[in-house]
């Protein structure tokens, strides 16, 4: 439900502050003003590439032409730079008042803009995989020695994956643990730029307010789970979350 009386911004500065433990989840709508599009979005990746071509069982039977995508439409990643949506969150765990960072995100923008506590749901863009031999490998070097389709691993000649999970593919287990116990840890609970449209992880926010946390969600565009929120805020990430940093601030110091 959305909150009109008083300021709701300052009322969740409040939670955030007398709270022993805040949690993030964030999802693609975090990146986007660092230049990384979203997926489901009208400018989403989605409507650029078929998405089926991102599933396990495609990629096992057409490595080479899903790597060109990847390199294709994922690379910009790599130069892509933290916003504000992302160093305000790390300022708060700074201050003490943000437990973890769990995110959907691979593009690893949390940890440069110095969070120290992030969760990967979906892996990251830091590593390759042998699907052969097990053999975990830097990607940048990966691609450095790529010369056109799926690079090879060095150790048996095996087809080498990126690190992040494809369709069809369980996210990481000590990852999916680790978000679920945070969940029930948390005292205030905030989705950060994501639809909750995809599960599991759209089942964290529900444990979480399950277990008696305040839910938070800021989002520019409607979610699936706004009426299980206590406050909900329709803007840009980049705006609010820096906003309630602030807000944080002014109530500690």
């Amino acid at each position: 439900m959305e909150v009109e009386s008083g300021d709701p911004l300052e009322e969740v500065a409040s939670l955030i502050v007398r709270s022993s433990c805040n949690v993030a989840l964030t999802g693609a709508g975090v990146s986007t003003a660092s230049g990384i599009p979203d997926f489901r979005g009208p400018q989403g990746l989605w409507r650029m590439v078929d998405p089926e071509k991102f599933e396990i069982s495609y990629f096992h039977d057409h490595p080479d032409e899903v790597w060109d995508l990847f390199v294709e439409f994922f690379l910009s990643t790599f130069n892509a730079k933290p916003n504000p949506a992302h160093y305000a969150l790390a300022e708060l765990e700074k201050l003490g008042k943000l437990c973890a960072v769990i995110t959907q995100n691979v593009d690893m923008l949390h940890q440069a803009a110095g969070t120290r506590n992030v969760v990967e749901l979906h892996g990251s863009l830091k590593d390759v995989i042998c699907l052969q031999c097990g053999y975990r490998y830097p990607l940048s070097e990966a691609l450095r020695q790529r010369t056109g389709g799926a690079p090879r691993c060095p150790k048996c000649g095996g087809v080498l994956k990126p690190d992040v999970v494809f369709f069809g593919e369980p996210l990481p287990r000590d990852a999916l643990r680790e978000a679920m116990m945070l969940a029930e840890m948390a005292d205030v609970f905030i989705a950060a730029g994501t639809s909750l449209a995809v599960y599991p992880a759209n089942q964290l926010p529900l444990i979480a307010k399950k277990r008696g946390a305040k839910l938070v969600v800021i989002n520019a565009e409607e979610t699936y789970y706004d009426f299980a929120a206590d406050y909900v805020f329709r803007g840009n990430v980049e705006e609010v979350l820096p906003a309630l940093v602030e807000k944080v601030k002014s109530m500690l110091f």
